[in-house]
C-alpha cells in the first residue's frame, strides 16, 4: 500500500508536516495566506493525514469538535476545515475512511443524538461528498431543510463566522479569502447534469471567488450510508492522539 492513513492530534504535528501541508494546499487554492493557514490550523483538534510511504505527504484534512454554542442546546459539532488531497490520489478511500473512524470515536464519546457534521464548502466536489457518504444531510435538492435544522446550522454557523455568514442564502462571504484555483474551480459538463453538483452550483453562484455553502448532516450510524460502511472496514488508520 503507498498511502499511509493517520489520524494525528494537532499539537503532534512536525513543523515539516505543517510545512509541506501548507504547501499542498497552496497548489490547490489562490490567496492562501501562510499565516492565516498556520492559525487555523493551530486551532484545531486533528488531522487526517495521508502519508506516502518513500517520504511525504499526499493529502490531508482538519477537523475540530465545536462544543455547544449559542442557540445550539446541547449540540455538538464536527467541523472540517482546511482540506487538499493530491490529484493523482483523489480516489483514495482513506480520506474519507478516517473521517468515518473519527466519528465513530466521538459518537462512542457523546452519543448519536446531538453530533452533526458541520461543512463549508466552496466547491462542488466538496459538497458532492454528503451524497456519497450520508443518507440525510442540508441543504439538499431533494428534499427541505426542517427548521430545527436550520436553527442549528444557523446557529453553528453564526456562531463560528458571525457577519460573514448570511442566514438567507446559507452562505459564507469572507472578503480576501483563499479560492480554488481557476482548473479545478472549472464544472466539467458531465458533472454539471448531476443533480447535487446543479444544485451546489445554484445555490452558491459564486463559489470561485471563494463563497462557502453552509451544510450540516446528523453523526449517527443509521445515517452512514453503504459506500460510508465499506470505505471505513477499509481503512485502519494509525491513531496519534
Amino acid at each position: 500500500m503507498e498511502l499511509e492513513p493517520h489520524i494525528i492530534a494537532r499539537t503532534r504535528l512536525s513543523d515539516t508536516v505543517r510545512d509541506a501541508m501548507f504547501d499542498l494546499h497552496a497548489r490547490h487554492f489562490v490567496n492562501v495566506s501562510r499565516p492565516q493557514f498556520m492559525a487555523d490550523l493551530d486551532e484545531k483538534d486533528w488531522i487526517i493525514l495521508l502519508l506516502k510511504r518513500r517520504g511525504g505527504i499526499a493529502g490531508f484534512s482538519t477537523q475540530k469538535l465545536l462544543q455547544p454554542v449559542d442557540a445550539s442546546g446541547a449540540a455538538r459539532f464536527l467541523f472540517s476545515g482546511d482540506t487538499s488531497v493530491e490529484r493523482e490520489h483523489w480516489n483514495t478511500p482513506f480520506i474519507a475512511g478516517c473521517f468515518g473512524h473519527l466519528m465513530l470515536k466521538l459518537m462512542d464519546l457523546y452519543g448519536e443524538n446531538d453530533l452533526y457534521w458541520f461543512l463549508i464548502s466552496k466547491g462542488f466536489r466538496t459538497y458532492r461528498f454528503l451524497p456519497v457518504f450520508f443518507n440525510r444531510f442540508w441543504p439538499a435538492s431533494d428534499r427541505d431543510t426542517p427548521p430545527a435544522m436550520a436553527a442549528l446550522l444557523s446557529a453553528v454557523a453564526t456562531s463560528r463566522f458571525g457577519n460573514a455568514f448570511d442566514p438567507a442564502s446559507g452562505l459564507i462571504r469572507i472578503p480576501g479569502g483563499d479560492r480554488l484555483v481557476p482548473e479545478l474551480a472549472e464544472v466539467p459538463g458531465a458533472r454539471r447534469r448531476d443533480p447535487h453538483v446543479a444544485y451546489f452550483l445554484a445555490r452558491n453562484p459564486r463559489y470561485a471567488q471563494g463563497d462557502e455553502l453552509a451544510c450540516l448532516a446528523p453523526i449517527r450510524r443509521e445515517n452512514l450510508n453503504t459506500y460510508a460502511r465499506r470505505v471505513i472496514r477499509a481503512t485502519t488508520p494509525v491513531w496519534q492522539c
